[in-house]
């Protein structure tokens, strides 16, 4: 059973920082992609992708964040990371970690103005 479990949300203010956790247990986690995805309020379906990363390492971000996000992922860790910089309230939302049809529970990110 694939458990994601993330972690490192909290309220900030706009400018500022947070860093993004998730766990993977239950797979091999090395040879997945992996991604982060948010869910904007009041948009109860809808995820958009925010940032993936392969294997092997190449990575690709949604336009919105690129220049500020950095997804990384340490596989002896089995652990998947997103530092987000310069945040802006738009940013705000439940981000959830991704690996093909597993979810974690996500992490409410609140940028405040």
């Amino acid at each position: 059973q694939v458990q994601l479990v993330e972690s490192g949300g909290g309220l900030v203010q706009a400018g500022g920082s947070l860093r993004l956790s998730c766990a993977a247990s239950g797979s091999i986690f090395m040879i997945y992609t992996m991604g982060w995805f948010r869910q904007a309020p009041g948009k109860q379906r809808e995820r958009e992708l925010v940032a993936a990363i392969t294997s092997g390492g190449s990575t690709n971000y949604a336009d919105s964040v690129k220049g500020r996000f950095t997804i990384s992922r340490d596989n002896a860790k089995n652990t998947l990371y997103l530092q987000m910089n310069s945040l802006k309230p738009e940013d705000t939302g439940v981000y959830y970690c991704n690996q093909h049809h597993y979810w974690g529970q996500g992490t409410q990110v609140t940028v405040s103005s």
